[in-house]
């Protein structure tokens, strides 16, 4: 994944979170919990690293905002 870039946590509210799950199923059901709790920009999948286990995702949220329904 490339670095997290200075403008997702530039303030208070901002994060970003990165989720390692076994299969894409669990990455994004973990992704839609937290999409119910806050703004957030959802990742539109989810990756496999070489020589990892599982895949990874990351989200960006802002905690300042209502999730979008």
């Amino acid at each position: 994944m490339k670095p997290i870039n200075e403008a997702h946590v530039a303030e208070p509210g901002l994060a970003v979170v990165e989720v390692a799950a076994a299969d894409d199923e669990t990455a994004l059901a973990v992704q839609e919990l937290l999409a119910a709790r806050c703004a957030i920009a959802p990742a539109d999948r989810a990756t496999r690293e070489p020589g990892e286990p599982g895949v990874r995702l990351r989200c960006f949220l802002d905690l300042r905002q209502e999730p979008s329904s």
